[in-house]
Formats: structure tokens, sequence, C-alpha cells
């Protein structure tokens, strides 16, 4: 067994080596930490089957390869991806949404008596959506926490901002415990069976 863990560390440093990938990098590839992929790699333990079938796929090869023993001389067919910056990406769509937003403000600026400003408040959390949807599928999750808690408070200084009259500040009240829930959400750790 000890053996066959050691072949199995082996090819995954050489495939996350021969793709220029850190284990920090493979870790997010996989939705795991960097010390689980460090304790694969020393041979301490070894990947489920889940796990080794996304890991064939991130690195072009079939599960049994990374089950087999191979030669060290033998080289590994690098399968080119191409990398797109993703927080250019992230940035770019936010820009987008705002400059959408600005366009539609000066419009209303010159077309009407009076701008409608409400179209920059409504942006907020519009563009935050956009963001966790983007940070969801390639950041860091714990982060969402922040952009989740700026559409809530967004959302009610919409409503706020809309049907503004004296006594509805009390609106920002109900915040205090949907802030509280969204917090301990991100708190909850998932017991793992060993």
């Amino acid at each position: 067994m000890e053996n066959f863990k050691r072949i199995v560390a082996d090819n995954i440093i050489r495939l996350r080596t021969a793709h220029d990938m850190t284990q920090a990098e493979l870790g997010e590839q996989l939705n795991y930490s960097d010390k689980s992929i460090s304790k694969w790699e020393r041979a301490e333990s070894i990947p489920d089957a889940y796990v080794l079938k996304q890991m064939a796929q991130v690195f072009g090869v079939t599960v049994d390869y990374i089950l087999t023993h191979h030669d060290e001389g033998e080289k590994i067919k690098v399968k080119k991806q191409r990398k797109y910056s993703r927080s250019v990406i992230s940035v770019i769509t936010f820009i987008a949404v705002w400059t959408l937003a600005l366009f539609a403000f000066v419009m209303t600026w010159l077309f009407c008596v009076e701008p409608v400003w409400l179209i920059l408040v409504y942006t907020m959390p519009v563009s935050l959506i956009l963001l966790l949807v983007l940070n969801s599928m390639w950041g860091i999750k714990k982060v969402n926490m922040f952009f989740i808690s700026g559409i809530v408070w967004g959302i009610i200084t919409c409503v706020y901002l809309t049907f503004y009259t004296e006594n509805w500040w009390q609106l920002f009240l109900v915040g205090v415990p949907v802030q509280l829930i969204i917090i301990l959400s991100f708190y909850i750790k998932k017991n793992r069976k060993k």
C-alpha cells in the first residue's frame, strides 16, 4: 500500500510541475486546500475517486495514468490551455455594468427634466451580484460573504431611497440579523469522515 501511495504521489507531483502549477493553484482547481495537495504529494494519503477524476481532467490524462508507475525519463504531454486573467475579466465586467448605468443616467439627464439618479443606486447590487457569480466560479469562496453582505445592504438602500419617507429608516434594522446570518453561515464547517 505504501508503494502505491508513493506512485500516486510522484505522479501528482510530476503532473503538477509539468503544468507549472503550485499546490495552491491545483487546490483551487479541485476545491481543496494546498495542505491536502501537500499530504497527497507526501504520500500520507490518496485522493478519493472523485478527486482523482477531477485531477485527471485538469491535467488532461486518465485516472489510470495517475494510478500507475511511469519511468522517470518519460515525458508528460502537456495540453496547453489558454489562461485568461480572471480578475481582469471580473474588473471588465464590473466596469461594463457601471458604464451602462452611467450611460442610462446621462441619457435621463439630457432628455428628462430631472436625472434619475436612482439608476446609480440600483447598479450597486446588480454589479455585486455579477461579481458574486464570477467569484463563485473562479475566486476565493470566503470573499463571497462580502459580496452577499453588499448585495443585502444595497437592496435595503434601494428600497429605502425608492420609497423614501422619514419613518422608513427602520428598514435598516432588518439588515442587522440578516448580516449575522450571512456571517455565521460562512463559518459552518462540514464534518469530514476519517
